[in-house]
């Protein structure tokens, strides 16, 4: 995976758990769940990538 990449998928999941607590503190429930949802958007994308990668070798 290119690092590139790899640094934005990691910020994807880094941005989403930030949401979440955001949400969790202020107890607005939508913002966890999309705090939730971008966090597995960054980790599919991140498995995406390392199964990419593992087809290439």
């Amino acid at each position: 995976m290119s690092a590139k990449k790899k640094i934005k998928h990691t910020a994807e999941t880094a941005t989403g758990k930030a949401k979440e607590a955001t949400g969790k503190a202020v107890g607005n429930e939508s913002l966890v769940a999309r705090g939730k949802a971008q966090q597995v958007k960054g980790d599919l994308a991140q498995a995406g990538q390392k199964a990419k990668d593992a087809l290439k070798h």
